[in-house]
């Protein structure tokens, strides 16, 4: 039963899924981020445009 035991926590020990999973937590964080910046520089910038359109109509 202890060699057991010794045999799941070694394999535990050895399994590299773990950063596996983190890594991929972090790619997601960071494509979220990317994401976020991207809209929020598009609106910005969208509503630049949509005021320069409405002054030039509407004077």
């Amino acid at each position: 039963m202890l060699v057991e035991l010794h045999r799941q926590a070694r394999r535990f020990w050895l399994d590299d899924s773990g950063p596996t999973a983190t890594e991929y937590a972090v790619m997601l964080a960071l494509i979220i981020a990317v994401c976020v910046t991207s809209i929020t520089a598009l609106g910005t910038g969208l509503k630049t445009s949509v005021e320069t359109s409405r002054t030039a109509m509407f004077p």
